[in-house]
This record gives C-alpha cells, structure tokens and sequence, in this order.
C-alpha cells in the first residue's frame, strides 16, 4: 500500500475534478451534481481502503510519501498519516458527500460551486496528510479560498460582508503562520514537523532562534514565544478561540446550509488539528508557561457560546455558537494535557484520556454538526427559508421521521449516553480534571446550558400546539433520509462501541503523550 501513493491520489481526484468541473461551465444543474457526487465517492472508497489497511498498533507515520521537491530551498514532498491524521481524513471524506447530496440542485452557476466543494475537499486531505509546513501552507490556504466563495456567491442577503469578515480574519490569522515558520525555517534549515517538533521538546529551537533571528534585542526565549503566539494566532482563528470567533455566527448563518456543513464539519478541525500536529509537539515549554491563560481561554470559550447559543433565536446561529462551545471542550483538553506539571504512568494515562477524547470529539463533532446543519436545511426547504424558534410548533405530529431524526442529533450533541458525542466528551472530562481540575469544574457550566438550549429547540419546534401554518409540512423524502442515514448510524454506533474510533487513535495518542513528557 505503501509504494501506491494513496494519499496523493486522494488528494489529487477532488482537486482535478474540481478544476474540471468549474471548466465545464455548460453543464447542467443535474450534470454538475451527478459529476461532484461520483468525484467525492472516489475519495470516500480510498479513504476507507485506508482505514481498512491502517495499522492501529502503532503510532508511526504510515503510508508515507516522501520526494525531495525543491533541492535548493530543502523543501520535500512529505505526506503520511497516523490516528489523528486517518480519522479526519475519514470525516473529510463521509461529510463533503453529505453536503453535495444536502445541496440539491444549485440552479445558479452548480458547476462552479461544486467544482468549489471539490476543491475544498483536495485542500483539506492535503492539510490532514502534509507533514511538511511548505506544501501544508499551499493546502491549508487553498481551503479557504473556495469557503470564501462559497459564501460570497450563494449565501444569504448579508453574504458578502460575512465572506470578507471570514477572509480578513482567516487571512490575518494565515500571516501569522507564515511569519513564524519562516522564522522557524531560517533558523533550523527545516520545514518538517517532525525535526522541528525535536528541535523544540530539547530545546534547541530556541537557542537557534535567538542566535539567527535578531528582533529589537529579545532573547531567545522571548524570540520563541512571539513565535509561539504566531502560530497560536493561525489556529485560534480557525477553531475559532474565544475571542477570535466573532466571524463564525455571522460565516455560518449567512453561508448556505450544506456549505456550513463544510465549514462546521471540517473546516473547524484544521484549527484543532494544528493545536495537536504542529503547536503541542513544537512548543510544549511555552504552552506550559502560558498554560493558565489558555485554559481561561478555553473556558470561556466554553461557557460564553453556550450562553450565546441559548440567546439566539435564529436555528443557524444557535448551532454556529454551539460549534464553538463544543470545539471549546477540544481546547480544554489540549491545554490541560500542554499544561505539564506532572509526570509518570499515571500522569500519562490522563493525558491520553484527554486526548483521546479530543480526537474522538472532533470526529464526533463534525459528523453531529453536519447532521445539524443538514436538518436546518431540509426545514428552510420546508418553510420557504425560515428557522427561527417561533417559527415552527408541534412538528412532531406531521413529520415524525424528520423529529425523530433530528432529535438523534440533538442529543448526540448534547452527550446523551449511548449516543456519540457522549465517550469524547467524557474522556476529556476525566483527563482534564486530574490534570487541571479548577478549569475542567469551570466548564461544566458550559454543559448545563448546553442541555437547557438544546431541550428549548426540540420544545418549541417539535412539540406543543401544531402551528396551522405548517399542517401539510411534508416528512423527510427517501432521499433526504439517506443523506443522514450514515452519519446517524455512526451516532449509535461509536455511541454504544467508541472503541471503533479509540482503537485506531490511541497508539497516536500514547506516542503523543510520551513526546511531550519531560
């Protein structure tokens, strides 16, 4: 499997079939749909070929590709996953299917905006398989090139302010990534995440940093942390961290449906994905000195969108809110384990519970959150574009599969057990309070009003008095119920067996731990 290059073909089918479909502006609404629906199976086969070919007793690189590329700069073509990079490419390539089928017929230019969907797929395999910062760069900024346009072209009636917003603070957080792994880069000679990462758990990145990078006389030390904040900055944004989420509302409720999807699902992990592959592992001194200040941050991320989720009255911004409060707990995990403070077997194994966790719920997440989303978008096809909470009333009563469906989402998302988002959850929960306990006793807060907002939507949309406005409302087409058949059999499943997405992280996990570990 190896000598098949499978990564780089999987990488490569939705970016040429998203150049290819852009170019072939003749085709119609029907012909741009069928064409993006059979170029995403291709990946959702191989990725799946991937998985079944994984080998979960080890926490090494596999399927590793790597090809020197631009001899004199240094720069390799390195590609090759492990647990953590294996379960987003699995979630990458279940959810951009999801969204083409949600979309339906895009009557207005459908094979730009598929070939848009497309092409933000190949930059997110790219961003989940690239272990060399240059070629990551290029992946990682050509996925936000199409949600930009995503959003600009067929989004709501405020949609070109929110893609600027989105574009601005993606953009600015992108520079700061740059800015700092060429610092990096001139420092060390390297781009690649592995030597880097050993660079900075001994200590050498720093002393390299203060003898070549001369800034306004800072030492080393002070070099590397403005470092730090840098690359900090590029994945705070993306997350989005309290308070660099000011974007996301606005992004996901004026953004179409299936597109919010793409950026809830998927996009929102690349952020979480950096804090794991390149932040933890490159800077473990710094984020244990600043370790309280980012755990604040993550509670707060936490418990303030879960209150801004329980304010709103529009379904888009309440779930765009309480993205943030989940990813919140994501964070929580992360720093807590990044904090130190301890070490030995014990020790270990809590920071591979909270990690384990992490990974788990970002899987979870992003098939939860995509369900979510799918649903809002079969109501707004209902209700001539509406999804407010008074809008609606005793739904249940004439569209009993969509209620019934819906609420399975819902719950998983408010950590029912037996349902997905209940292992993730736990997990982090049970590392983070022996490694920082104050801020894991803080968040809960953020859990019970979780609960409170998500029992309100399923009150006043499916229950109570039928609102005679929708009594011929039509229940969930053959169709429609199977674009979220897969993700809700996955709910149940990793709800009741979570072992399925644990056996094949913890090895990962276990490598990533003993790295980090003094």
């Amino acid at each position: 499997m190896d000598s098949f290059a499978i990564l780089s073909i999987l990488t490569a089918i939705p970016l040429i079939g998203g150049f290819v479909l852009m170019a072939w502006r003749s085709a119609t609404a029907e012909e741009a749909r069928g064409t993006a629906i059979t170029l995403s199976a291709i990946p959702l086969f191989l990725a799946i070929l991937l998985w079944k070919n994984f080998d979960p007793g080890t926490g090494d690189l596999q399927f590793v590709e790597r090809h020197l590329w631009i001899p004199t700069l240094g720069i390799e073509y390195f590609v090759g996953v492990d647990g953590l990079s294996i379960l987003m490419v699995l979630l990458c390539a279940i959810v951009v299917p999801m969204s083409i089928w949600a979309s339906g017929l895009v009557r207005e230019n459908g094979s730009l905006h598929f070939g848009l969907v497309l092409l933000l797929q190949g930059g997110l395999f790219g961003t989940f398989t690239a272990l060399s910062f240059f070629h990551w760069f290029i992946f990682w900024e050509l996925s936000l090139l199409p949600a930009f346009f995503l959003i600009k072209f067929w989004g709501g009636p405020d949609r070109s302010r929110s893609a600027t917003q989105f574009f601005i603070y993606t953009m600015v957080g992108s520079i700061g990534l740059l800015v700092a792994f060429m610092a990096m880069a001139m420092a060390t000679g390297s781009f690649d995440f592995k030597v880097l990462a050993e660079l900075g758990r001994s200590g050498e990145l720093t002393a390299k940093l203060g003898e070549t990078v001369s800034v306004w006389g800072l030492s080393g030390g002070e070099v590397t942390l403005m470092v730090f904040l840098g690359v900090f900055l590029g994945f705070a944004v993306k997350v989005p961290l309290f308070p660099f989420h000011t974007w996301l509302p606005s992004a996901y409720s004026e953004a179409t449906s299936p597109t919010t999807m793409l950026l809830t699902g998927l996009m929102s992990k690349m952020g979480v994905y950096g804090f794991l592959r390149i932040l933890l592992p490159i800077f473990p001194a710094q984020m244990a000195v600043l370790s309280t200040g980012l755990l604040w941050l993550a509670v707060l991320t936490i418990v303030a969108s879960a209150f801004a989720a329980f304010a709103q009255r529009d379904l888009k911004r309440m779930f765009a809110y309480s993205s943030i409060n989940h990813l919140g707990y994501c964070l929580l995990g992360i720093f807590a384990v990044g904090a130190g403070g301890g070490s030995g077997a014990a020790w270990g194994v809590e920071q591979a519970a909270a990690l384990n966790g992490v990974l788990l719920q970002m899987f979870n997440h992003g098939l939860t959150a995509a369900a979510l989303f799918c649903f809002v978008r079969f109501l707004e096809d209902r209700s001539g574009g509406l999804r407010g909470l008074g809008d609606f009333g005793g739904l249940r009563r004439i569209a009993p599969v969509f209620c019934g469906l819906m609420g399975i989402s819902v719950f998983a998302s408010l950590g029912l057990p037996g349902l997905n988002g209940f292992a993730g959850e736990f997990l982090i929960f049970k590392g983070v309070f022996s490694l920082a306990g104050w801020a894991a006793m803080l968040s809960t807060a953020g859990l019970l009003v979780t609960a409170v907002f998500l029992l309100t939507l399923l009150q006043r949309v499916f229950h109570g008095p039928l609102n005679e406005r929708w009594t011929l409302l039509p229940d969930l087409s053959f169709r429609e119920r199977l674009i979220v058949l897969p993700a809700t059999v996955l709910m149940f499943l990793l709800g009741v067996y979570p072992q399925l997405a644990v056996g094949l992280v913890n090895q990962t996990v276990v490598e990533m731990v003993r790295q980090i570990q003094p």
